[in-house]
């Protein structure tokens, strides 16, 4: 297992929570020695600077959005004062974050994006069993991806996700959904979320999608979650064109039961294809 990769998506996932080197290691699974090497290896990162870069890259984006209260931005970054956070900003963008948010413009600011993960294909799939859904009613975070950045944001709005979910009315059981729609040359929307009862509740800071009935192609991922994008793009890139089978006009959707843990990304969960003849 690539402790990089799973790095990754911790510190994605967790970017608003406090992080240690020592936590993003045991996630790891390798020594802080191994991590440090390795991580560094992958990205050009260290790992500490990749969290600090990326807090302050989000701090930049509602800055620009025009968030009021810069003092919650610095701690949310893990600064323990305005001043603190207005040094560090300044020192890594060359401006205040006041001009930031008054000029509403990130065009001339080195930001850091995500660093996407592996996406290479596995070198065997475990042949999917066959299923045809129910109708889905699923309510959560929405965001749309582009093909560029390949869902790297992914991690953190499942952080959203889990921040908000008790807000959701009329839950339906403890799966929760990584539901992928309305696709199309630009990207796709992805869809955080559970199963609800009904829509007439749902506050309207929360996305929906209906999920028609539908034969779907099951897929086992058993290794860590940071390791999806390599499942996925074997599925797409490999198994269908051989398999005889076309992909349906329908959502694709990843399917968490309460094995998977969100805090470490290990437990496994199911990815449905929509498939027809």
């Amino acid at each position: 297992m690539n402790p990089a990769q799973k790095a990754l998506w911790y510190i994605e996932s967790h970017l608003a929570e406090p992080l240690t080197l020592d936590d993003i290691a045991d996630v790891a699974g390798v020594s802080r020695f191994h991590l440090v090497r390795a991580f560094a290896a992958a990205t050009g990162f260290s790992v500490m600077r990749y969290v600090r870069v990326r807090r302050l890259t989000k701090a930049a984006q509602a800055l620009a959005a025009g968030a009021p209260d810069i003092l919650s931005l610095a701690l949310d970054a893990d600064y323990s004062s305005h001043e603190a956070f207005t040094r560090a900003f300044r020192d890594h963008f060359g401006t205040t974050p006041e001009a930031v948010r008054a000029a509403t413009c990130l065009d001339h600011l080195k930001l850091r994006e995500p660093i996407m993960m592996d996406s290479t294909l596995l070198d065997t799939l475990t042949p999917p069993r066959f299923e045809t859904s129910e109708p889905l009613l699923i309510a959560g975070i929405s965001e749309r991806c582009t093909h560029e950045n390949g869902g790297a944001g992914i991690p953190n709005q499942w952080q959203k996700f889990h921040q908000t979910v008790d807000a959701i009315p009329d839950r339906v059981g403890k799966v929760a959904y990584g539901v992928c729609c309305n696709g199309d040359d630009s990207g796709f929307d992805y869809i955080a979320g559970v199963e609800v009862a009904d829509f007439s509740d749902l506050p309207r800071e929360f996305a929906r999608v209906r999920i028609p009935e539908q034969k779907y192609a099951v897929f086992t991922h058993a290794d860590h979650i940071s390791t999806i994008r390599r499942t996925v793009n074997t599925i797409w890139n490999h198994w269908l064109p051989v398999s005889g089978m076309k992909a349906a006009d329908a959502p694709s959707f990843e399917r968490y039961d309460e094995n998977f843990d969100p805090a470490t990304g290990n437990g496994g969960l199911e990815i449905w294809i929509p498939v027809r003849e």
